[in-house]
């Protein structure tokens, strides 16, 4: 799949005069690099509910897993919208992203085996998946995979302070 190159938007409301647009390369260095995110989702009773996770960009998409039985799981199976966030502790630089979407959930075993190959590579061999079944399986049990494909992207730079945004697939 062909990595997209959206351009971004600068919001001049919270950035600074001279802050340049974040650059999606830059977005994209972080996405894959980055080893922990949070995920924030909707509980049936519209609460929301944020936990950490690992999570891997791949194929144009940030992927995740969660076993079967948690809140996370639950809680997309009856609302797939997300929102995934990485970045740094640092007030004075670095940069934070937001990723909007819908989680799908991934069943394909070549699919995952390609994904679970990713997670290894990314994290080492201590996340190491066998896939069976439509699902990840280690000693915490079955996994559900999901795809985040980005809908809608802000960055935020520290330090200089601006605000990105990206869209995709929007006219």
């Amino acid at each position: 799949m062909a990595e997209n190159e959206p351009v971004g938007e600068l919001d001049a409301r919270y950035s600074g005069p001279d802050t340049p647009a974040a650059q999606w390369a830059q977005a994209v260095s972080i996405l894959q690099e980055a080893e922990v995110f949070w995920v924030a989702t909707v509980r049936p009773d519209g609460r929301p509910h944020v936990t950490p996770l690992l999570a891997v960009w791949w194929e144009g998409g940030l992927h995740f897993c969660t076993g079967v039985d948690e809140r996370k799981n639950k809680n997309l199976q009856s609302n797939p919208h997300c929102v995934l966030t990485t970045g740094c502790n640092s007030f004075g630089e670095g940069l934070d992203l937001v990723v909007e979407g819908e989680a799908v959930q991934l069943s394909d075993d070549d699919v995952l085996n390609r994904l679970a190959d990713a997670y290894a590579v990314k994290y080492g061999s201590g996340w190491r998946f066998d896939v069976h079944d439509g699902r990840f399986h280690n000693d915490g049990g079955p996994a559900a995979v999901y795809r985040v494909v980005p809908e809608t992207v802000f960055a935020f730079t520290k330090g200089r302070f601006g605000q990105t945004r990206w869209r995709f697939g929007q006219d």
